[in-house]
C-alpha cells in the first residue's frame, strides 16, 4: 500500500496521469506561490511573454535612453507654454466669445468648473491675488499644492532630490472635488449674493 495514491481506505486511487506533473513549491515564481504540490500543470506548459509592438519598443528605447531630467523638462515646457499662452492672449480684455471659448459658457451661458481657470492664471502672473480668486477661487487655492507636488516629483526624478512628500487621502481628494462642485453650481445660482461669482 506504500507508495501508491490511495482516496479512501479500502481501495487505491487511480494512477496519476502522466501528461501532468506537480510542480515544485520552490519551481513557483512571484510572492503568491501556492501551497506545496497543490497545483497541477500540464508537462511542459510555460507562460510566452507577449512581444511589444513596434511603437511600445520605440517608446520604451527612447525611455531607456533618455536623461533622467528629460521628462521633468517636458512637463515644465508644457506648464510653461500655458503661462505663454496666458500672458499673450490677454483673456482679461478678450470678448466672451472670443476663440478658443468654453463650448458650455458659449452653448448655455453657463459657467463651467473650469470657467476663470485663465484669467485667475493671468492675474496671479501679475502678482494681484484677489483678482485671480475673484475669478477662480479654487484654482488659486490650489495652486501652492500643485507646484509643491511638481517640484517634489521633478526634484526626485531629475536629481533625486528627497523632499517631503505631500499625502493626499483619498477622503481628501474626495472634499475637494465635493467643494469643487459645489462652487462650480452656486456660481450659476441667479440670485445674490451668488451673482458676485459670475465670470
Amino acid at each position: 500500500m506504500y507508495g501508491e495514491r490511495v482516496t479512501s481506505v479500502d481501495r487505491p486511487g487511480a494512477p496519476a496521469d502522466p501528461q501532468t506533473v506537480p510542480v515544485p513549491h520552490a519551481a513557483l515564481p512571484g510572492p503568491h506561490d501556492a501551497p506545496a504540490g497543490s497545483p497541477i500543470w500540464p508537462a511542459g506548459a510555460a507562460y510566452q511573454p507577449v512581444e511589444p509592438d513596434r511603437l511600445t519598443r520605440l517608446v520604451l528605447r527612447m525611455h531607456a535612453r533618455a536623461p533622467r531630467w528629460a521628462v521633468p523638462l517636458a512637463a515644465l515646457g508644457c506648464v510653461g507654454l500655458g503661462m505663454a499662452y496666458a500672458l499673450l492672449s490677454d483673456p482679461t480684455h478678450s470678448d466672451p466669445d472670443a476663440r478658443p471659448t468654453c463650448l458650455l459658457k458659449l452653448t448655455t451661458g453657463l459657467d463651467c468648473p473650469g470657467c476663470g481657470g485663465t484669467r485667475a492664471l493671468w492675474y496671479v502672473l501679475h502678482g494681484d491675488l484677489p483678482a485671480a480668486a475673484r475669478h477662480h477661487f479654487l484654482f488659486v487655492f490650489s495652486l501652492p499644492f500643485l507646484a509643491y507636488l511638481f517640484v517634489t516629483w521633478a526634484g526626485n526624478r531629475a536629481f533625486g532630490w528627497r523632499l517631503p512628500e505631500l499625502r493626499v487621502s483619498p477622503k481628501v481628494i474626495g472634499g475637494f472635488l465635493a467643494i469643487w462642485f459645489a462652487f462650480s453650481v452656486a456660481r450659476n445660482l441667479p440670485w445674490a449674493p451668488f451673482t458676485s461669482l459670475y465670470v
